[in-house]
């Protein structure tokens, strides 16, 4: 079936087939949180962005292949509520952003800097540093060597505008201004956009609202 990126806190996942990656997304929690299991099909090898809520959920999700790595995106709680039972069941390897893995509780094995490379099999992601939501937030680009970018972008952008800066005037032009740069200055139209909560969205979509955005100020 077609992948539309629409799902429900209790429903099934919905996947998005690639060439060379399968991303399984699934809501879970009562914040309606989304979490993403990737998994390389050439080595069979997984890797969950964000183990936001319902180990149960996301173990299940997993299956009997287990997980390598969990990438948390930044530091706040509803995306790592399920983290320590994830890693507990799976002996996964925990990353997170550089200046975020201290607001994390479960300790971080690798701690992630803007341009590093994360690894699923032979499928390479890489980071960007994004300053605004959050001290230490991460987006994941994976830049389909077969079609067009997909931006794992956890609570720096949504459909309609950038994360939450809690009426801070400067982290929401810090944030604005490192989604602009590093997020659509660096990547086309077509890319695919996998956020923290709800419905994806792509690039295309968003840019033009861009200068809306920063006028509103939130």
């Amino acid at each position: 079936m077609t992948y539309s990126g629409a799902v429900r806190v209790g429903g099934p996942a919905d996947v998005h087939e690639l060439k060379d990656l399968m991303i399984s997304k699934v809501a879970v929690g009562s914040m309606n949180n989304n979490a993403y299991l990737l998994r390389c099909r050439d080595t069979g090898e997984q890797l969950l962005i964000d183990a936001a809520a319902e180990p149960h959920t996301l173990l299940s999700l997993i299956g009997t292949d287990s997980v390598a790595s969990v990438v948390t995106t930044h530091r706040h709680g509803d995306h790592w509520a399920a983290l320590a039972e994830v890693v507990a069941a799976t002996g996964a390897r925990t990353f997170a952003g550089r200046y975020d893995a201290e607001g994390i509780p479960v300790p971080t094995d690798t701690l992630v800097a803007d341009g590093d490379t994360v690894r699923v099999g032979r499928v390479e992601l890489t980071a960007r540093h994004i300053v605004g939501h959050t001290p230490g937030s991460i987006v994941l680009v994976y830049d389909d060597p077969h079609g067009h970018p997909h931006v794992f972008t956890g609570d720096c952008l949504f459909p309609g505008g950038v994360g939450n800066t809690f009426g801070d005037a400067a982290a929401f032009v810090s944030l604005l201004d490192d989604v602009e740069q590093k997020v659509f200055g660096q990547l086309p139209d077509e890319s695919w956009v996998y956020p923290g909560h709800g419905d994806d969205t792509t690039l295309g979509d968003e840019r033009p609202h861009l200068a809306e955005w920063r006028e509103r100020g939130w």
